[in-house]
Protein backbone atom coordinates (compact mmCIF):
# COMPACT_ATOMS: atom_id res chain seq x y z
CA UNK A 1 0.00 0.00 0.00
CA UNK A 2 1.08 3.62 0.13
CA UNK A 3 -0.04 6.89 1.25
CA UNK A 4 -3.46 8.54 0.10
CA UNK A 5 -3.49 11.42 -2.42
CA UNK A 6 -5.11 14.49 -1.45
CA UNK A 7 -6.46 17.31 -2.92
CA UNK A 8 -7.52 20.36 -1.08
CA UNK A 9 -10.49 22.87 -2.76
CA UNK A 10 -10.58 26.47 -1.09
CA UNK A 11 -7.91 28.28 0.37
CA UNK A 12 -9.19 30.45 3.32
CA UNK A 13 -8.10 30.53 6.85
CA UNK A 14 -8.99 26.92 7.73
CA UNK A 15 -6.83 25.45 5.01
CA UNK A 16 -3.44 26.34 7.03
CA UNK A 17 -4.69 24.61 10.16
CA UNK A 18 -5.45 21.73 7.75
CA UNK A 19 -2.84 21.67 5.58
CA UNK A 20 -0.24 21.91 8.54
CA UNK A 21 -1.78 18.57 10.22
CA UNK A 22 -1.93 16.57 7.35
CA UNK A 23 1.45 17.46 5.63
CA UNK A 24 2.78 15.77 9.14
CA UNK A 25 0.86 12.74 8.50
CA UNK A 26 3.30 10.06 6.35
CA UNK A 27 -0.13 7.69 5.50
CA UNK A 28 -1.21 11.53 3.37
CA UNK A 29 0.47 12.90 0.36
CA UNK A 30 -0.68 16.96 -0.34
CA UNK A 31 -0.89 16.82 -4.09
CA UNK A 32 -2.75 19.71 -5.11
CA UNK A 33 -4.99 23.01 -4.02
CA UNK A 34 -7.18 24.92 -6.04
CA UNK A 35 -9.82 27.56 -4.65
CA UNK A 36 -12.16 30.53 -7.11
CA UNK A 37 -9.74 32.42 -7.01
CA UNK A 38 -6.35 30.82 -8.06
CA UNK A 39 -4.34 33.43 -7.10
CA UNK A 40 -5.01 32.62 -3.56
CA UNK A 41 -4.09 28.89 -4.03
CA UNK A 42 -1.14 29.74 -5.51
CA UNK A 43 -0.23 31.36 -2.38
CA UNK A 44 -0.90 28.63 -0.52
CA UNK A 45 0.98 26.38 -2.60
CA UNK A 46 3.83 28.46 -2.75
CA UNK A 47 3.09 28.84 1.22
CA UNK A 48 3.38 24.66 1.67
CA UNK A 49 4.99 23.59 -1.23
CA UNK A 50 2.75 21.93 -2.92
CA UNK A 51 3.15 21.17 -6.81
CA UNK A 52 -0.37 21.67 -8.38
CA UNK A 53 -2.39 24.65 -7.82
CA UNK A 54 -4.97 26.47 -9.84
CA UNK A 55 -9.31 26.63 -9.64
CA UNK A 56 -11.34 23.65 -8.54
CA UNK A 57 -10.53 21.61 -11.47
CA UNK A 58 -6.74 21.33 -11.06
CA UNK A 59 -8.23 19.52 -7.69
CA UNK A 60 -10.96 17.49 -9.59
CA UNK A 61 -9.08 16.47 -12.80
CA UNK A 62 -5.35 15.44 -11.09
CA UNK A 63 -5.29 11.79 -11.53
CA UNK A 64 -3.59 10.60 -8.37
CA UNK A 65 -6.11 12.95 -5.88
CA UNK A 66 -8.20 10.64 -4.23
CA UNK A 67 -9.63 12.48 -1.35
CA UNK A 68 -11.22 15.73 -2.06
CA UNK A 69 -10.93 18.11 0.89
CA UNK A 70 -13.57 20.65 0.45
CA UNK A 71 -13.04 23.51 2.68
CA UNK A 72 -14.93 26.24 0.64
CA UNK A 73 -18.02 28.17 2.55
CA UNK A 74 -20.80 26.31 3.14
CA UNK A 75 -23.17 27.17 1.05
CA UNK A 76 -20.89 25.45 -1.58
CA UNK A 77 -20.50 22.11 0.08
CA UNK A 78 -22.65 20.50 -1.38
CA UNK A 79 -22.12 21.93 -4.59
CA UNK A 80 -18.26 21.10 -4.39
CA UNK A 81 -18.73 17.50 -2.75
CA UNK A 82 -21.09 16.55 -5.43
CA UNK A 83 -18.90 17.83 -8.70
CA UNK A 84 -15.87 15.75 -6.34
CA UNK A 85 -17.81 12.89 -6.14
CA UNK A 86 -18.48 13.25 -10.08
CA UNK A 87 -15.02 13.20 -11.14
CA UNK A 88 -14.49 9.58 -9.12
CA UNK A 89 -13.34 11.27 -5.45
CA UNK A 90 -13.86 10.03 -2.15
CA UNK A 91 -14.90 13.91 -0.39
CA UNK A 92 -14.29 15.43 3.31
CA UNK A 93 -15.97 17.99 3.95
CA UNK A 94 -15.68 20.92 6.75
CA UNK A 95 -18.66 21.13 8.78
CA UNK A 96 -21.33 21.67 7.90
CA UNK A 97 -22.48 18.69 5.97
CA UNK A 98 -25.58 20.41 3.97
CA UNK A 99 -27.21 23.54 5.03
CA UNK A 100 -30.61 21.10 4.77
CA UNK A 101 -32.30 17.83 4.96
CA UNK A 102 -32.77 17.45 0.92
CA UNK A 103 -29.50 18.64 -0.57
CA UNK A 104 -27.50 16.35 2.34
CA UNK A 105 -29.63 12.99 1.15
CA UNK A 106 -28.99 13.60 -2.51
CA UNK A 107 -25.26 13.66 -1.60
CA UNK A 108 -25.22 10.90 0.41
CA UNK A 109 -27.52 8.81 -1.82
CA UNK A 110 -25.06 9.55 -4.98
CA UNK A 111 -21.92 9.11 -2.97
CA UNK A 112 -23.76 5.59 -2.46
CA UNK A 113 -24.44 4.96 -5.87
CA UNK A 114 -21.03 5.72 -6.59
CA UNK A 115 -19.26 3.53 -4.48
CA UNK A 116 -17.44 6.64 -3.03
CA UNK A 117 -16.87 7.69 1.01
CA UNK A 118 -18.03 10.58 2.33
CA UNK A 119 -16.40 12.40 5.58
CA UNK A 120 -17.19 15.66 7.63
CA UNK A 121 -16.00 17.97 10.17
CA UNK A 122 -16.15 17.77 12.70
CA UNK A 123 -12.93 15.44 13.50
CA UNK A 124 -12.65 16.99 16.96
CA UNK A 125 -14.04 14.02 18.36
CA UNK A 126 -11.23 11.97 17.27
CA UNK A 127 -9.02 13.75 18.98
CA UNK A 128 -7.37 12.33 22.64
CA UNK A 129 -9.66 14.55 24.83
CA UNK A 130 -12.89 13.79 23.89
CA UNK A 131 -12.12 9.94 22.91
CA UNK A 132 -10.49 9.67 26.27
CA UNK A 133 -13.92 11.09 27.74
CA UNK A 134 -16.08 8.39 25.51
CA UNK A 135 -13.87 5.53 27.32
CA UNK A 136 -14.39 7.35 30.86
CA UNK A 137 -18.01 7.05 30.09
CA UNK A 138 -17.86 3.69 28.31
CA UNK A 139 -16.35 1.98 31.03
CA UNK A 140 -19.34 3.06 33.87
CA UNK A 141 -17.06 5.98 35.86
CA UNK A 142 -20.17 8.39 35.88
CA UNK A 143 -23.05 5.67 36.17
CA UNK A 144 -25.33 5.95 33.56
CA UNK A 145 -25.24 9.12 31.67
CA UNK A 146 -28.54 11.06 31.76
CA UNK A 147 -28.35 14.07 30.80
CA UNK A 148 -26.32 16.65 29.16
CA UNK A 149 -25.71 20.96 29.29
CA UNK A 150 -23.61 22.13 26.60
CA UNK A 151 -22.98 26.29 26.57
CA UNK A 152 -21.37 27.87 23.50
CA UNK A 153 -21.52 32.13 24.54
CA UNK A 154 -19.12 34.76 22.37
CA UNK A 155 -19.50 38.42 21.21
CA UNK A 156 -19.28 37.19 17.91
CA UNK A 157 -16.37 36.50 15.40
CA UNK A 158 -16.85 39.64 13.77
CA UNK A 159 -14.17 41.23 15.68
CA UNK A 160 -11.17 39.01 14.79
CA UNK A 161 -12.26 37.49 11.32
CA UNK A 162 -11.04 39.30 8.20
CA UNK A 163 -14.62 38.30 6.29
CA UNK A 164 -17.46 37.32 8.86
CA UNK A 165 -20.44 37.79 6.84
CA UNK A 166 -20.95 34.18 5.94
CA UNK A 167 -21.15 33.31 9.86
CA UNK A 168 -24.13 35.04 10.39
CA UNK A 169 -25.69 34.40 7.21
CA UNK A 170 -27.66 31.09 5.90
CA UNK A 171 -25.40 28.02 6.74
CA UNK A 172 -24.17 29.60 9.39
CA UNK A 173 -25.06 31.54 12.72
CA UNK A 174 -24.14 30.02 15.96
CA UNK A 175 -25.84 27.38 15.78
CA UNK A 176 -24.75 25.82 12.20
CA UNK A 177 -21.55 27.21 12.72
CA UNK A 178 -20.20 26.00 16.15
CA UNK A 179 -23.21 23.60 17.15
CA UNK A 180 -21.76 20.95 14.87
CA UNK A 181 -19.23 20.69 17.45
CA UNK A 182 -21.27 20.01 20.52
CA UNK A 183 -24.21 18.39 19.07
CA UNK A 184 -21.41 15.80 17.81
CA UNK A 185 -20.01 15.28 21.28
CA UNK A 186 -23.57 14.68 22.68
CA UNK A 187 -24.08 11.77 19.56
CA UNK A 188 -20.35 10.00 20.56
CA UNK A 189 -22.24 10.63 24.43
CA UNK A 190 -25.64 9.64 23.92
CA UNK A 191 -26.25 7.60 20.78
CA UNK A 192 -28.69 9.46 17.92
CA UNK A 193 -31.26 12.76 18.59
CA UNK A 194 -34.92 11.71 18.06
CA UNK A 195 -36.41 15.27 18.96
CA UNK A 196 -35.65 18.71 19.48
CA UNK A 197 -37.06 22.37 20.06
CA UNK A 198 -35.51 25.15 19.85
CA UNK A 199 -35.58 29.61 20.05
CA UNK A 200 -33.70 31.88 18.30
CA UNK A 201 -33.02 35.46 18.03
CA UNK A 202 -30.76 38.35 17.06
CA UNK A 203 -29.52 40.95 19.13
CA UNK A 204 -28.99 43.47 16.20
CA UNK A 205 -29.76 43.29 12.43
CA UNK A 206 -26.25 44.36 10.96
CA UNK A 207 -22.68 43.85 12.62
CA UNK A 208 -19.51 45.70 11.59
CA UNK A 209 -16.08 44.08 10.52
CA UNK A 210 -13.59 44.88 13.10
CA UNK A 211 -10.24 44.05 11.36
CA UNK A 212 -8.76 43.89 8.54
CA UNK A 213 -8.89 45.13 5.18
CA UNK A 214 -12.49 45.64 5.62
CA UNK A 215 -12.27 46.79 8.74
CA UNK A 216 -15.55 49.32 9.52
CA UNK A 217 -17.85 47.86 6.41
CA UNK A 218 -21.65 46.74 8.01
CA UNK A 219 -23.54 43.60 6.78
CA UNK A 220 -26.66 41.80 7.45
CA UNK A 221 -27.47 38.94 9.69
CA UNK A 222 -29.74 36.81 8.33
CA UNK A 223 -30.06 33.77 11.25
CA UNK A 224 -30.48 33.95 14.84
CA UNK A 225 -27.38 34.76 16.72
CA UNK A 226 -28.85 33.20 19.76
CA UNK A 227 -30.22 29.82 19.97
CA UNK A 228 -31.34 27.92 23.10
CA UNK A 229 -32.21 23.99 22.24
CA UNK A 230 -33.01 21.09 24.19
CA UNK A 231 -32.95 17.74 22.58
CA UNK A 232 -34.35 14.12 23.40
CA UNK A 233 -31.97 11.47 21.92
CA UNK A 234 -33.61 7.76 21.04
CA UNK A 235 -32.34 6.52 24.56
CA UNK A 236 -34.08 8.35 26.28
CA UNK A 237 -31.53 11.27 27.48
CA UNK A 238 -31.75 14.47 27.30
CA UNK A 239 -29.95 17.67 27.06
CA UNK A 240 -29.93 21.50 27.01
CA UNK A 241 -27.56 24.12 24.85
CA UNK A 242 -26.74 27.60 24.20
CA UNK A 243 -25.30 28.68 20.65
CA UNK A 244 -24.71 32.34 20.96
CA UNK A 245 -22.52 35.09 19.29
CA UNK A 246 -24.79 37.73 21.27
CA UNK A 247 -23.36 37.45 24.81
CA UNK A 248 -20.32 39.78 26.29
CA UNK A 249 -19.28 37.64 28.45
CA UNK A 250 -16.98 34.48 26.29
CA UNK A 251 -17.94 31.27 27.90
CA UNK A 252 -17.13 28.37 25.44
CA UNK A 253 -15.86 24.40 25.52
CA UNK A 254 -18.72 23.83 28.32
CA UNK A 255 -19.67 20.26 28.47
CA UNK A 256 -20.99 18.53 31.28
CA UNK A 257 -22.70 14.58 31.41
CA UNK A 258 -24.17 13.81 34.47
CA UNK A 259 -24.43 10.36 34.95
CA UNK A 260 -26.37 8.43 38.32
CA UNK A 261 -22.84 8.57 40.10
CA UNK A 262 -20.73 11.63 38.86
CA UNK A 263 -20.87 14.37 36.47
CA UNK A 264 -17.99 14.81 33.90
CA UNK A 265 -16.81 18.00 32.05
CA UNK A 266 -15.13 17.52 28.75
CA UNK A 267 -12.85 19.26 26.96
CA UNK A 268 -13.79 22.01 24.46
CA UNK A 269 -15.45 19.80 21.80
CA UNK A 270 -13.82 22.53 18.93
CA UNK A 271 -10.31 21.46 20.47
CA UNK A 272 -8.63 17.84 20.41
CA UNK A 273 -7.41 17.68 23.97
CA UNK A 274 -8.03 19.12 27.06
CA UNK A 275 -8.78 18.44 31.05
CA UNK A 276 -11.62 16.22 31.63
CA UNK A 277 -13.11 16.47 35.02
CA UNK A 278 -15.45 15.13 37.67
CA UNK A 279 -17.46 15.87 40.03
CA UNK A 280 -18.73 12.50 42.30
CA UNK A 281 -22.13 11.81 44.15
CA UNK A 282 -21.23 13.35 47.80
CA UNK A 283 -18.25 15.51 46.59
CA UNK A 284 -18.21 19.27 46.90
CA UNK A 285 -15.15 19.40 45.03
CA UNK A 286 -14.01 18.77 40.83
CA UNK A 287 -11.20 16.27 40.41
CA UNK A 288 -9.00 15.89 37.04
CA UNK A 289 -8.71 12.92 35.76
CA UNK A 290 -7.13 12.97 32.97
CA UNK A 291 -5.48 16.01 30.49
CA UNK A 292 -4.91 14.46 27.01
CA UNK A 293 -2.68 16.42 24.89
CA UNK A 294 -2.76 15.83 20.67
CA UNK A 295 -0.17 15.47 18.72
CA UNK A 296 -2.51 16.94 15.47
CA UNK A 297 -5.39 18.67 15.01
CA UNK A 298 -7.52 19.33 11.75
CA UNK A 299 -7.64 16.99 8.89
CA UNK A 300 -7.12 13.82 11.77
CA UNK A 301 -10.48 13.15 10.73
CA UNK A 302 -9.27 12.94 6.59
CA UNK A 303 -7.00 10.61 8.19
CA UNK A 304 -8.73 8.16 9.66
CA UNK A 305 -10.73 7.98 6.39
CA UNK A 306 -7.76 7.21 4.15
CA UNK A 307 -6.49 4.80 6.03
CA UNK A 308 -10.10 3.25 6.06
CA UNK A 309 -9.73 2.95 2.34
CA UNK A 310 -7.24 1.40 2.47
CA UNK A 311 -7.77 -1.33 4.61
CA UNK A 312 -11.41 -1.68 3.82
CA UNK A 313 -13.09 -0.88 6.98
CA UNK A 314 -15.38 1.81 8.10
CA UNK A 315 -14.15 5.17 9.14
CA UNK A 316 -15.95 7.54 12.01
CA UNK A 317 -16.25 11.23 10.78
CA UNK A 318 -18.71 9.59 8.56
CA UNK A 319 -21.04 11.81 5.88
CA UNK A 320 -24.16 9.85 7.83
CA UNK A 321 -22.88 11.10 11.04
CA UNK A 322 -22.36 14.71 9.94
CA UNK A 323 -25.82 14.14 8.38
CA UNK A 324 -27.61 12.98 11.15
CA UNK A 325 -26.16 16.31 13.37
CA UNK A 326 -27.40 18.70 10.31
CA UNK A 327 -30.73 16.90 10.36
CA UNK A 328 -30.60 18.23 13.99
CA UNK A 329 -29.62 21.57 13.65
CA UNK A 330 -32.20 21.85 10.64
CA UNK A 331 -34.90 20.71 12.97
CA UNK A 332 -33.84 23.20 15.71
CA UNK A 333 -34.50 25.87 12.94
CA UNK A 334 -37.78 24.79 11.98
CA UNK A 335 -39.00 24.18 16.04
CA UNK A 336 -37.93 28.29 15.96
CA UNK A 337 -39.72 28.77 13.27
CA UNK A 338 -43.01 26.99 14.24
CA UNK A 339 -42.72 27.06 17.94
CA UNK A 340 -43.20 23.09 18.09
CA UNK A 341 -41.13 20.18 18.75
CA UNK A 342 -39.68 18.90 15.61
CA UNK A 343 -38.60 14.69 15.30
CA UNK A 344 -35.46 14.05 14.11
CA UNK A 345 -36.03 11.62 11.04
CA UNK A 346 -33.03 10.38 10.55
CA UNK A 347 -30.41 8.38 12.86
CA UNK A 348 -26.58 6.87 12.74
CA UNK A 349 -24.90 4.13 14.55
CA UNK A 350 -22.13 5.96 16.65
CA UNK A 351 -18.42 4.62 15.48
CA UNK A 352 -16.77 2.72 17.66
CA UNK A 353 -13.60 4.55 19.89
CA UNK A 354 -10.38 4.36 18.28
CA UNK A 355 -7.50 1.66 19.35
CA UNK A 356 -5.34 2.84 22.26
CA UNK A 357 -2.10 2.94 19.57
CA UNK A 358 -3.41 4.78 17.41
CA UNK A 359 -1.02 6.72 16.16
CA UNK A 360 -1.52 10.09 13.37
CA UNK A 361 1.83 10.05 12.88
CA UNK A 362 2.79 6.49 11.89
CA UNK A 363 3.45 5.09 8.18
CA UNK A 364 0.65 2.36 8.29
CA UNK A 365 0.04 2.35 4.57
Amino acid sequence: MSAVGVGVIGAGVISDAYLKSMQSFPDLNVLAIGDLRPEAAKAKAEEFGIETHGGPEAVLGHPDVEIVVNLTIPIAHVEVALAAVAAGKHVWSEKPFSLDQESGLKLLATAQDAGLRLGCAPDTFLGPGLQTARRIIDKGEIGEPLTALTLMQSPGPESWHPNPAFLFQEGAGPLFDIGPYYLTALVQSFGPVAAVAGLGSKSREKRVIGSGPLQGQEFDVTVPSHVSAIARFESGQSSQSIFSFDSPLPRTGFVEITGMDATLALPDPNNFAGEIKIRRRGSEDWETIADPKATAERGTGVLDLARAIREDRPHRATGALAFHVVDVMASITESIETGAFVDVTSTVEVPAVLPDDWDVHAATL
